[in-house]
């Protein structure tokens, strides 16, 4: 009983302080700042999910005509659709050798990254955290990022690391001994293909959602996500081809199509989940892709309408922000990855470089007339 009075204690006194902090630096205005320790309240929270490989024709609010994605027909019809959407050799995340995460974390944002990343392993200067991810769950080669059934997957908080000599977390810095994570052995699936990688991807993707709501314990402290699925150019594998089992389609078009569907799915997922921890409003999505397809023997392009011509670099842009975002819009605007930058930084009230000359998609997605 003692102890559960004394933690009470403590939360009132945790509670208190909060308050007393908010009242003493209220200000009549806001003043933008790219210091952590000045963060704006309730600013907005960002999530992006792209998908390496899916095409302009994958999906059937872009003309897709042999299954249906409901759950991104409806993020797009309650949003905007973007038509002219490029990518590039431009990386997304990373364009002008700045990465967003950076930016946003610098300006008080909490940052995580799931999925596959790309440019540099844990010893490189260009980790997760070395580019402003606070989280990171996933890959960095890119073959166990295109085995579904991988048996293990890097996961780590890297601010820290364990010190041996004082028996206690530290706070990490670069160069500075090892960090805490690495790979963690996923050992169902070391006795055969039991434990489905993208679906392990999206319970990470939603626990960490839920783990930094933004509330008043935090100071409203918003997040950045990134979430990165792959649609492998070689073999497709899933748990099951369902819905599309009994259909006449060869082997690996049934497997394409399960996946694509099963990604929607995912996407279902995410908003039931802001949904239900109530981000309603103050959450823009973005979904895209990383790349076009890559044409092999294995699946026909016309078959999903994905992009025909190896000329043709357009792929699926969707921007979801309740509230901010006029639903039902398709834009023809055109635009490319390395625009998401200042276009992130302007939605997170985030100070861009100034060797940053790419434009800002913002006003396009909220209806108005393009700087």
């Amino acid at each position: 009983m003692t102890t559960i009075c004394f933690c009470r204690f403590c939360r009132a006194l945790f509670l208190l302080a909060t308050l007393l902090e908010f009242s003493a630096t209220a200000q009549p205005s806001l003043t933008l700042t790219n210091a952590a320790d000045q963060a704006i309240a309730r600013r907005t929270s960002i999530i992006f999910v792209q998908v390496n490989g899916l095409g302009y024709g994958d999906l059937s609010c872009y003309g897709q005509t042999n299954f249906q994605t409901p759950n991104l027909d409806k993020l797009a019809a309650k949003g905007i659709q973007f038509t002219n959407y490029f990518v590039g050799s431009a990386n997304a995340l990373m364009p002008d050798g700045i990465c967003v995460a950076q930016i946003l974390k610098d300006s008080g944002y909490h940052t995580g990254l799931i999925g596959h990343w790309d440019l540099g392993d844990e010893n490189s200067g260009t980790a997760p955290w070395e580019k402003g991810f606070d989280e990171f769950a996933g890959y960095f080669d890119a073959n166990d990022a295109e085995n579904f059934y991988a048996n293990y997957i890097w996961s780590l908080p890297p601010r820290f690391s364990y010190d041996k000599t004082s028996g206690k977390f530290v706070e990490w810095i670069p160069g500075q001994g090892p960090h805490v994570g690495g790979k963690e052995m996923i050992y169902s699936n070391t006795q055969g293909k039991n434990q489905y990688i993208p679906d392990q991807l999206t319970k990470s993707a939603l626990n960490f959602v839920q783990n930094n709501l933004p509330d008043r314990f935090n100071h409203y402290r918003p997040f950045f996500l990134s979430v990165a699925y792959e649609i492998p150019a070689g073999k497709i594998e899933v748990p099951t081809d369902a819905p599309f089992s009994e259909e006449s389609w060869p082997q690996p078009e049934k497997n394409k199509a399960a996946l694509i569907s099963r990604i929607d799915g995912y996407i279902g997922q995410l908003q039931e989940q802001l949904q239900k921890i109530g981000m309603t409003n103050n959450i823009v999505i973005f979904f895209s892709s990383a790349s076009i397809p890559k044409k092999t023997s294995l699946i026909d392009p016309e078959f999903f309408h994905s992009n025909i011509s190896a000329d043709d670099l357009r792929v699926p842009m969707i921007a979801n922000w309740p509230e901010k975002i006029p639903a039902g819009q398709v834009s023809d605007y055109k635009w490319s990855a390395k625009d998401l930058l200042p276009t992130v930084s302007e939605i997170g009230f985030a100070k861009l470089p100034p060797d940053i000359i790419e434009t800002s998609v913002l006003p396009a997605m909220l209806g108005q007339a393009p700087k």
